[in-house]
């Protein structure tokens, strides 16, 4: 050996390669049974990989119907602006047909008072005529009797060649009761067309609207309907994937049950669950702070040192919870921490678990809240058994005891 390798270093070399040669010579003495329950483990982990992938893919069509829905809520709300807007008009077009309803009231009633005024005035005419006939020679005779009606002969340059200057303002006022009720006529036709046309246009508008409303809202329905078949089966499949992580967990458990009694170690049965603490971990084992967090001596010439954890004084194969739920990061063996496994939290919060005797969990896996992730030991660089637990803040350590 190295001769510049001081002795204290090839002693914790010699520890290494012998919990080393240990660790090996447990999993290759693992029963039959260890196996069956490891391909069991396998399959098990196979069959919720495959049902969060299925969760995922349902997810993102969830998150796409949301998109589309939203997008369609979008419409609905400018279809019904534009609702709002059609009744504004509407209402002014129901006004200008009352007021065109109000004007052909109007004109009938005029049209009535004229239409007795002129038949006053023809009559007046014709008892002139008659007169100015009984009068008159032979040419008047023939010029009322080619007349077609009284209008043809007013017009009649003979006629008005006959009639004396007072005649002329009978005439004169025939001729404009005739001229008023023709344009009274002119008049309730337009507006006839102009109720006619917009009753047309407003019904139109409201079945324009009624329909694209109703389409937007059929659509939007179908979609919600949907989303809804697969938002359940996304809870039927969160409660599979609950049914095979607690299955996962048994399988584990029974796992290094197996190990531990083929390497001859002794596990402990699991604590009872603290309560969670304001920043929401709870204690992942029950013990007494044997090292505190910081600066410390460190015995044998090393001087003072950084801990980065605190220390927790348990006997080996003490069950060790997760302080709180979240994703394995790292299961491994890590020089003076032994076998160490972190997990992360999120929002940057992990924590750290070291010197572990054996792992219960691997890097990847998702674990719960005071589930059972290794048990305690005395592996890597430690002086007993016991549980060297840290809290880390974006990968800085800090205290645990501010979190606990």
């Amino acid at each position: 050996m190295n001769p510049l390798i001081s002795g204290s270093a090839r002693s914790r070399i010699l520890v290494m390669f012998a919990v080393i040669a240990m660790v090996a010579f447990a999993w290759s003495q693992k029963p039959a049974n260890a196996a069956n329950e490891e391909a069991k483990l396998s399959d098990t982990q196979a069959k919720i990989d495959k049902a969060n992938n299925k969760k995922g893919v349902l997810s993102e069509e969830i998150a796409g119907l949301s998109s589309q829905i939203d997008a369609y809520e979008t419409q609905v709300a400018a279809l019904r602006a534009e609702e709002r807007d059609a009744e504004i008009r509407l209402e002014a077009k129901q006004e200008e047909l009352d007021a065109a309803e109000a004007e052909v009231k109007k004109a009938n009633r005029e049209l009535k008072v004229l239409a007795k005024r002129l038949k006053r005035s023809l009559e007046v005419l014709k008892e002139r005529l008659v007169s100015i006939y009984q009068s008159g020679g032979t040419d008047m005779a023939e010029l009322i009797l080619t007349s077609n009606d009284y209008g043809d002969l007013i017009q009649r340059s003979e006629y008005l060649e006959h009639i004396q200057d007072h005649d002329a303002v009978i005439v004169d006022r025939v001729r404009g009761l005739r001229d008023e009720q023709q344009a009274i006529v002119v008049r309730l036709k337009k507006a006839k067309d102009t109720i006619e046309s917009s009753r047309n246009e407003i019904a139109s508008e409201e079945q324009n609207l009624a329909t694209a409303r109703g389409a937007v809202e059929s659509q939007q329905g179908e979609l919600k309907t949907v989303r809804a078949e697969r938002a359940a089966a996304v809870d039927t499949i969160d409660s599979r994937v609950g049914e095979l992580e607690d299955i996962e967990s048994d399988l584990q458990a029974k796992i290094q049950e197996q190990i531990a009694a083929a390497s001859g170690l002794t596990t402990l049965p699991a604590g009872p669950l603290s309560s969670p603490s304001a920043a929401g971990l709870i204690w992942p084992v029950s013990g007494t702070i044997t090292s505190g967090f910081g600066s410390r001596y460190s015995p044998g010439g090393i001087g003072t040192t950084y801990h980065e954890g605190i220390d927790l004084g348990v006997p080996e194969g003490t069950p060790i919870r997760a302080a709180a739920s979240g994703t394995v990061i790292l299961a491994s063996y890590n020089g003076g921490y032994g076998n160490y496994t972190c997990i992360d939290h999120g929002s940057g919060l992990s924590t750290c678990y070291a010197h572990q005797s054996q792992f219960g969990v691997t890097s990847g896996q998702s674990v719960d809240q005071g589930q059972v992730i290794g048990y305690s030991g005395n592996t890597g660089s430690s002086t007993g058994p016991h549980l060297h637990f840290e809290v880390r803040i974006n990968g800085v350590a800090v205290d645990p005891l501010g979190y606990l």
